[in-house]
């Protein structure tokens, strides 16, 4: 029960902390400010990790890689942590199942900030159109969403595009679950 507090508490906070990462990354490629308040909390709860590595990792083709590699390590340290738990012995047997599922983490964490930041926006078109937190959370969703409202019409004024987007990413993140499933017997 202890092990599982534990963990638990070890995987939310890399979740976490992987997730500002992923954000930091996302900003930059839209090429948001970090200005705003929310650009501000990322930068300043990440520059810990990216800064020391921007000095050995550089920015190649328009990506910040020292932003997305501490999010990679992360996960796929917790994923080793978990399949050390599990499995234990030798650690090479074990270490590209742990790269291979932080690489799926990864992807998974990525539709999660999706997801979340479509539920932001949606909640904030309702409630705050002009927060200052909406200009950004709607440069993020915009390359999800756009492409959907081309295709989706709105109904009586109502965009249901960030519905279509919620369930595609719910659909993502159970096909996500069934490929670490049917992956996991194969690589242990």
């Amino acid at each position: 029960m202890l092990l599982q507090i534990v963990f638990f508490l070890i995987d939310t906070l890399a979740s976490f902390f992987a997730g500002l990462m992923l954000l930091r990354f996302l900003m930059q490629l839209r090429r948001l400010s970090f200005a705003h308040p929310l650009g501000q909390f990322v930068v300043k709860l990440t520059n810990w990790a990216v800064l020391p590595l921007r000095r050995v990792i550089p920015g190649v083709g328009g990506y910040d890689w020292a932003s997305l590699l501490p999010a990679w390590v992360l996960l796929a340290g917790v994923q080793g942590l978990q399949l050390g738990l599990v499995l234990g012995g030798d650690v090479l047997r074990w270490l590209p199942a742990a790269a291979l599922f932080g690489v799926l983490e990864l992807i998974h964490l990525t539709v999660v900030v999706f997801i979340a930041l479509v539920l932001v926006q949606a909640i904030l078109s309702w409630v705050n159109p002009y927060a200052p937190l909406a200009r950004p959370v709607a440069e993020l969703t915009e390359p999800i969403l756009a492409p959907l409202r081309r295709i989706i019409p709105t109904i009586s004024g109502i965009d249901l595009s960030p519905l279509v987007a919620l369930l595609a990413g719910q659909v993502v993140l159970m096909l996500l679950s069934g490929v670490r499933a049917s992956l996991l017997p194969a690589l242990l």
